[in-house]
């Protein structure tokens, strides 16, 4: 391979071993994607490649990541809308024998690379790592009841008079080294009860609340709340 597929907002490069994918900064291109601007996709972070028609003389070439893989469609958890999926390639139906090519070409690479499937079933085996680059910090967000940044090593929040509860008030500001964390969890913006919510070690088991935790975020010193304007997808996500 080494070819370039150009299609609506974002390029795919076809490398010996990976995917570049690059993103438009055109005002058309949705905001996470401009902010993301380009991703390297290693051919073991993919289950499987899939070619469809798309709307208005369009077709999408579409590979889906293991899970595991990408630490970005983990925190998304199934929840961006599919304009913003960083793993679609929408192409003008008159390249349509061209994107079966290199979807073929994909799928060809797939079968060869060891751990993309689980023999005997059709579920993808999960990676036993994160394969692609997350985005790089420094990163920073308004979230309605205070500021979110992460330099790296620490997440910090800093309340607003104008937002938080009396709770993360008498909590005061957090902040928390990622050793602390045993993971995240983002839950949309463009949805009822949108926030970001670190998990802290020792909160209880991964699959299970602590009862002692607060459940709502809005009462949590641990998690920041979005609402209208606040936290946007392309801000809060990476």
């Amino acid at each position: 391979m080494g070819d370039v597929l150009a299609g609506i907002h974002t390029t795919w490069e076809f490398e010996g071993d990976s995917v570049l994918v690059r993103f438009e900064r055109g005002i058309r291109t949705p905001k996470l994607l401009q902010t993301l601007r380009e991703r390297r996709i290693p051919h073991k972070a993919l289950s499987s490649v899939t070619l469809s028609p798309g709307k208005r003389g369009t077709v999408v070439l579409h590979a889906v990541p293991r899970p595991g893989a990408d630490p970005l469609m983990d925190a998304a958890a199934g929840q961006l809308k599919e304009s913003c999926d960083p793993y679609r390639l929408v192409v003008p139906a008159g390249r349509e024998t061209l994107a079966e090519y290199y979807a073929d070409e994909l799928r060809a690479v797939l079968t060869r690379t060891a751990g993309s499937a689980d023999p005997g079933t059709d579920e993808p085996e999960p990676a036993e790592r994160y394969l692609v680059t997350a985005p790089e910090a420094p990163l920073l967000f308004k979230a309605y009841d205070g500021k979110a940044s992460f330099d790296g090593s620490r997440v910090t929040f800093r309340w607003f008079w104008t937002g938080a509860s009396s709770a993360k008030w008498k909590a005061g500001d957090q902040s928390f080294h990622v050793a602390e964390l045993r993971g995240v969890e983002w839950r949309s913006p463009e949805v009822f009860d949108g926030h970001l919510r670190l998990l802290r070690r020792g909160d209880g088991e991964a699959d299970a609340p602590d009862p002692e935790r607060p459940g709502q975020a809005d009462h949590d010193p641990a998690a920041v709340v979005f609402g209208l304007g606040y936290g946007p997808v392309h801000e809060s996500l990476p």
